[in-house]
């Protein structure tokens, strides 16, 4: 659970709370709340049929009460004794067959004499409970953490911080969210809005902006070789191109390159939609190093996208006499190996390839630049390692050592810039945010399920016209089994309505092989119609796929939606996406389709995905591994993420010994930012 010191438990918050101030009458009590009550143990019995149960009925002044377990052992039975006293909390449940009221497994105590107190003093918080660790026995190691450990705390803020931004002391911010008054705004306590909750988050917050500010500035203070391009490949290639460049990749170049000048590693990240061209500027980027006689390395997701910008940068550099060596899993192991030997030789220019690119037999001869496809597939981590795996030796580089590469970190799903502040604050970032002229915006439409065969009709009409489609059918499952399932159903029920086409199918059950051949197929015009779970998503380039339909789209979110509906429109013919969704929409869904039908900007687009559904989608399951937050909720907290920099400042400029505390009491993983 994360937990290692008696502290950190201060920072395991609850997720709920229970009233257990107030002492309710048993005829008081209404059906579906909770409730505390007292009584005496009037009646003990047990149900042997339909099914063996123990019933304990208790009376107050008020009435009686049945308490019912069916799950008990013998000397739990014994312990109920006629005329004890007993309290107990739990749901009250309506009275079967005009009985007493009941409550099903409640907690209780019994008491010999009548209880003085039986209430509690503050709400009863509920924690995430793990394996083998019960809510009970971590509300008490949870006390008793606040008993010891509270008064040694550090406060990390300063008061002018605290006074300027009207922050809670850090210690009664803890007392509220553990042990809340009866009076407390539960309400606020439940939504995460409560005084209490805004200061840890905005803490939290913060931490993850420092630390990764301390990674920059440790990557600062490495060196790394400054390109001084001098035989114009870059220019040579941008006259063969047969295309012009938009004013924003242009701009986005002149960035990439200012910092490729620079002898201290560039660390930025390039945003920009699907088809925008972001690989041209990589190729930018890779023309510079290999100018100064350095490699570049590009990683791709999969290995089918890295074989894509194999052909691709070898289209474009092999007129220009520059080596583009591939690295790729279906290799034999003679070919890897000579590969690997071209490689460490120094006789690749510019080497492509997997994560694999990076695994411990490869040996880079003067790697100057790596550059990140599709960055939210790899995670923070693999992205911080890159950095140690580039450099020589174990990666220990500091200040006027051994020379480290630029990083280029590419990625096609826009990341907001309230994101971008906490989980990319050690890189630059630059957006490529207009797509190329002649391109044409994908026209999107949304259709209930029952016009499928109308969509059919329409598949067979793009086709016939000698274009290609898409049908992706996800589920809200995420068993690669049932998601194979669901695809291979709906590729036979279209091959009856549709038996002239050539239908193929492609799921994360398939072997790798299978999927980059059925990939293959579509991109050699040898299928017309891929019937696809979402394992399509990552960017192959098929021109003539002209139309996309995803089914269900009601159950995915707009981020992938919109990566989704990219892999159609990389023409410039006009590209439709159907949304097909099951009726009756719920209010949400109805508005993430609308937003898909009105826009195809992805920057939009991001920030309502941040809106409707947080973080995690934007960043990935991978990419929030290394910073996982325990309190803030980035779209519920994204108030508090404008006054996170100008703390930040003030921390660093005024109280920079208060940084590496607040580092290490909220990342765990601070040894792994502090070695990158």
């Amino acid at each position: 659970m994360g937990i290692t010191h008696p502290r950190d438990l201060l920072f395991h918050l609850p997720y709920r709370y229970q009233d257990r101030t107030r002492l309710s009458q048993i005829a008081g009590a209404q059906p579906g709340q909770d409730a505390v009550v007292l009584g005496r143990v009037e009646l003990v019995n047990v149900l042997p049929r339909p099914r063996r149960m123990l019933l304990v009925r208790i009376r107050d002044a008020s009435g009686a009460l049945v308490l019912r377990f069916f799950h008990f052992s013998a000397a739990q039975q014994r312990a109920f004794r006629r005329g004890d006293w007993i309290h107990c909390y739990g749901e009250i449940r309506v009275a079967s067959r005009g009985g007493a009221p009941e409550m099903v497994h409640p907690e209780y105590r019994l008491h010999a004499e009548r209880p003085l107190r039986v209430t509690e003093d503050a709400l009863t918080p509920l924690y995430p409970a793990g394996e083998g660790l019960g809510a009970a026995t971590l509300r008490k190691l949870v006390a008793r953490a606040l008993e010891s450990e509270l008064a040694d705390l550090r406060e990390c803020l300063p008061d002018e911080v605290r006074r300027k931004f009207d922050l809670m002391p850090l210690a009664d911010a803890l007392r509220a969210v553990h042990r809340p008054p009866p009076q407390a705004d539960t309400e606020a306590l439940l939504g995460g809005a409560h005084p209490a909750q805004r200061r840890l988050a905005l803490e939290e917050l913060l931490a993850h902006h420092l630390a990764l500010g301390e990674v920059r500035k440790r990557q600062r203070a490495r060196n790394a070789p400054a390109f001084a391009s001098t035989r114009g490949s870059w220019e040579k290639l941008e006259c063969k191109l047969g295309f012009t460049l938009t004013a924003a990749q242009q701009r986005v170049i002149g960035e990439i390159l200012a910092d490729l000048r620079e002898p201290t590693p560039a660390m930025r990240l390039l945003q920009g939609d699907v088809g925008s061209g972001k690989t041209v500027a990589a190729a930018a980027a890779a023309l510079h190093a290999i100018d100064a006689n350095f490699q570049a390395a590009m990683m791709a997701p999969t290995e089918l996208l890295s074989e894509q910008h194999r052909r691709t940068f070898t289209d474009w550099f092999a007129p220009l006499n520059i080596k583009v060596e591939w690295l790729g899993g279906k290799m034999s192991a003679a070919a890897r190996a000579q590969a690997r030997q071209r490689i460490a030789g120094g006789e690749a220019n510019m080497v492509i390839g997997t994560h694999a690119l990076f695994q411990q037999q490869v040996e880079f001869h003067n790697l100057g630049l790596i550059i990140v496809d599709e960055q939210h597939r790899f995670g923070v981590g693999q992205r911080l390692a890159l950095r140690n795996k580039a450099a020589p030796g174990d990666g220990d580089v500091s200040g006027g050592g051994e020379l480290v590469p630029h990083q280029l970190i590419m990625s096609a799903t826009p990341i907001p810039r309230s994101l971008a502040m906490i989980f990319y604050a050690d890189l630059d970032v630059s957006a490529i945010d207009e797509l190329p002229p002649g391109r044409k915006a994908v026209r999107t439409v949304a259709l209930p399920n029952s016009r499928r065969e109308e969509v059919a009709e329409r598949i067979r009409a793009t086709c016939r016209e000698r274009g290609q489609a898409y049908w992706v059918c996800p589920l809200i499952d995420e068993s690669d089994k049932l998601q194979a399932q669901a695809a291979t159903e709906t590729r036979a029920a279209l091959g009856k309505l549709l038996p002239e086409l050539r239908i193929d199918l492609l799921h994360g059950r398939m072997k790798p092989a299978q999927k980059d051949e059925a990939m293959r197929k579509f991109q050699r015009g040898e299928t017309d119609l891929l019937v696809a779970t979402t394992v399509v998503e990552v960017g192959v380039d098929v021109p003539a796929a002209g139309l996309m339909v995803i089914e269900n789209a009601e159950r995915l979110g707009l981020a992938q939606l919109h990566q989704l509906r990219g892999r159609v429109g990389r023409s410039d013919q006009q590209a439709t996406c159907v949304l097909l969704y099951q009726p009756p929409l719920g209010k949400l869904a109805k508005e993430r389709l609308g937003i898909l039908r009105d826009t195809n900007d992805g920057f939009k687009i991001a920030n309502k995905d941040l809106e409707q559904r947080g973080p995690g989608e934007l960043l990935g399951t991978r990419q929030t591994g290394l910073q996982h937050l325990k309190v803030a909720n980035l779209a519920r907290d994204r108030a508090l993420l404008p006054q996170i920099g100008e703390i930040a400042n003030i921390l660093r400029a005024q109280h920079p010994q208060a940084v590496a505390p607040l580092i290490e009491r909220w990342i765990h993983q601070g040894e792994a930012y502090a070695s990158v």
